[in-house]
Parts: structure tokens; sequence; C-alpha cells
């Protein structure tokens, strides 16, 4: 069997690795808006998960149920699979730098009004359930808008370091937000919490006018976004490259990649762990995690295929994990599978956000918020089904071979699609037949 490129060198290239000029993965912060507006995005971050841990902890004093916690996050959740699509819309109208400040300075407000209603013992269930709704649906225009806003300030080689220095970020910023948590709420108070987070929020507002767009962005007037008139939806499921990775997307993110909850049941069941193993494994799944957003860091122009073969080496992965005999196999097993997810997530974030034109981008965002948000709502409980069916080994295992069965047959099927001969017209002899370069 002949390789299909004849070096490491050809591969690196069509892997999207590239083979020439900087390869950094920082290289992003070279543009100093880019500096800027990750200090902002830390500082955004921090804030945001200060508040979401002190959220689940109001509920629980509130009403005392584990329950009605997971349905303040559902109802938070639900704006982003209804008005996903209207988000993105507004983000293509609207320029960006004017829309992403709007868009913080709302969600300030938000968080202002939920510390006054919290300071002066006026916050009830119903109240907080509206608050976080509308908390929702404003980060249907927010996510989108920053995301594209933070690739607007560098050049488009760049794009794949920018989105994988703000996953770094968002990870950082998860981690040390709910640990600061617990000190705000000793220190200041739930009401002086949400007044930190609005603060962050404000401090966004404040350096968004200040950055500078890469002249490749500032390029793209309002008269060239309004320019296609076709719906997001539309313009999505007619693109291949966006309907294939929307299959992969799904595929495995219901049948992999929740391991919170796969990992966990395993370790604690099959393996006979305890708390402290699986809290190791979570502390391998994020070291994975940052490795593999370096790694993709030194992407330049990452693929559908690339996402493939990673999603489809991860489940790999995941087959193995599933069929450990004990704990040592598993924890080698875990920081690759994380590196995958990782990279995996980079690459498809990089692709969404850079093979659309850019006056389609926020419409795109849009409708992947959506649906990632139904997959994210809905495989949770499906895959707790298919535990409680198949036991904790089966899951991963089946898991793992209807992802590789899924990318498979995919990639056969558009194998045979490009394989396909063109169907020539007949050419008449009397008229003369002109053969143009491939």
């Amino acid at each position: 069997m002949r390789f299909p490129f004849r070096s490491f060198r050809g591969f690196r290239r069509h892997a999207g690795f590239g083979v020439s000029g900087d390869r950094s993965a920082w290289r992003c912060l070279r543009s100093r808006s880019m500096r800027w507006w990750s200090a902002a995005n830390l500082v955004s971050n921090l804030g945001t998960w200060m508040q979401l841990t002190v959220q689940n902890l109001l509920v629980l004093q509130l009403t005392g149920s584990a329950a009605a916690t997971g349905l303040s996050l559902s109802v938070q959740a639900a704006p982003g699979l209804l008005f996903g699509l209207l988000g993105g819309a507004v983000v293509d109208r609207w320029p960006r730098k004017l829309t992403a400040a709007v868009s913080q300075a709302m969600l300030a407000l938000v968080a202002f009004t939920t510390a006054a209603l919290v300071a002066f013992g006026e916050l009830s269930l119903p109240v907080l359930m509206g608050l976080s709704a509308v908390t929702g649906l404003i980060a249907t225009v927010d996510g989108p808008a920053t995301s594209l806003l933070g690739n607007d300030l560098v050049p488009e080689r760049d794009v794949p370091s920018a989105i994988a220095l703000g996953s770094v970020v968002h990870s950082v910023g998860r981690l040390a937000g709910t640990a600061l948590a617990a000190v705000g709420i000793a220190v200041i108070g739930t009401a002086g919490a949400y007044v930190v987070n609005g603060l962050s929020f404000l401090f966004v507002t404040a350096v968004i006018p200040f950055l500078r767009l890469h002249p490749q962005a500032a390029a793209v007037v309002p008269a060239e976004r309004e320019a296609d008139t076709r719906g997001g939806l539309a313009f999505f499921f007619s693109r291949r490259t966006l309907v294939a990775l929307a299959v992969i997307g799904a595929v495995s993110a219901v049948l992999g990649r929740n391991y919170q909850l796969t990992l966990a049941t395993l370790v604690t069941g099959p393996l006979h762990g305890g708390a402290g193993a699986y809290g190791l494994v979570s502390a391998l799944l994020a070291v994975g995690g940052i490795v593999g957003a370096v790694v993709a860091g030194r992407l330049r122009r990452p693929t559908v295929r690339l996402v493939a073969l990673l999603a489809a080496a991860g489940a790999v992965l995941q087959i193995v994990a599933g069929l450990s005999p004990v704990l040592g196999m598993l924890l080698l097993m875990v920081v690759p599978m994380a590196i995958a997810e990782s990279v995996v997530d980079t690459a498809t974030t990089t692709v969404l956000q850079t093979d659309p034109p850019a006056h389609m981008r926020g419409r795109v965002l849009g409708v992947w918020r959506s649906v990632s948000t139904g997959w994210s709502l809905a495989g949770p409980p499906m895959l707790g089904l298919l535990v409680q069916g198949a036991g904790e080994r089966g899951a991963l295992v089946i898991g793992g071979v209807v992802i590789v069965a899924v990318i498979g047959a995919g990639t056969l099927a558009r194998r045979r699609t490009t394989a396909a001969p063109a169907v020539v017209a007949p050419v008449r002899a009397a008229e003369p037949a002109f053969q143009t370069a491939a």
C-alpha cells in the first residue's frame, strides 16, 4: 500500500500545520489588540464562572433542590437553541465592535440588577429564572460577536492561534473563577460576586473601542455583509463542509466526549477506584486539554478531513479506555483522548469561522449554536440511558465504534462522489471542441 503523501512534510501541509513561516502556537499575541482582547477575556471569564458558581449555590439556597439548579442552567441554555439563528443574523448586520460592546454592557446590566435584588432580599426563584433566560438570550448575540471580533484582530492564517488561545483563557477562567467563587462569597457575599462579574463585563466594554481590526477584516464593509440574502440555515446545509462538521460534532458529543459521566462511572465502578482516582482522571483531562490547545495553536488551515481523522482517533482511544482492565491503562489513554478532543474543537471552530464568506459567518455561528445546544442538552440523558443499558464499558465501546463507523461511512461516501465520472455532453462533429485546463 502506497502512503498517500510523498513525505511527512506533505502530510503536515495537508493536515493544516503548515511547513513554513511562523508556526508559534501563540503567534496571535504579536498583535497588540489581541493582547488587550485576551486580557479582557480572561477577566470576563473569571467573573462569568464566579457568577455561575454563585448562581448554582443561590438556587440551592432558595429551593434546596438540585433539580432546580439543573433547571436554571437549562433555562439559560434554551435561548441558544431557539434564537441562535436570530443572534447570528444580528451579528452579520451590525459592526462587530459595536455589537460586542452593546452585548457586554447588557450582560453587565443583568449582573448588576441581580446583585441589587440579592442585596435587598427581593430575589425569588421565578425572577432568577427570568434573569437567566435574559442572559442566555443576550449570549446568542454576544457569543458569535465576541468570537468573530477576536478573529478580526489577526490575519486569517493566525485564526487557529487566536482560537487556541481563547480555549486556554476559557479553561483558566473556569478553574480560577470557580475557585474564586468560594472566596468571593466569604469576603464580599453573593451580591458582591455579581457586582464583580458586572464590572468584568464593563472592562471588556471599555477595551473594545481601542481594538484595531486587521486590514483583512476591516475591508469587509456592511454592504458586503448584507450581499447574500439567503438565510443562515439554508446556507449552512448547502455547504457540504459545514454539514460534515455538524454530523461529526453531533455523534461525538452524544456518544463520546461526555467523559465526566462515562469515565466517572468506569473509574468508580468496574475499575474500583474512589474519588481520588476520578480526581486524577479529571486532572489528566485538564492537562490534555491544555496540551491540545498548544498543539492546535500551531495549525495553519485545518480541514474537515483533519477533524474527522482526529475525532476517529479519539473514538478509538475511547474504545481502548472502555476495555482497560486496570486503572493504570485508563490513565495512559486519558491525556491523548483530551488532546484529540481539544485539537478537534479548535480545528472545528476555525473551519466554522473561516470557511464561510465574511458576511455569513455570524449566521453560520448562529446555526452552530442552535444545533450544538440541541445535542448538548440531549446528549447526557441519552448517554446515561446507554450506560444503564450497556454498562460502563459497553457505553464507551459502543459509542466509539459508532463514531468510527459514521466517520468511515462519510469518508467512503465522499470518495465515491469525488470519483464519480463527470457526464460529458457529446460534441457535434461540425462544431469545434475546446479544451480548458483543469
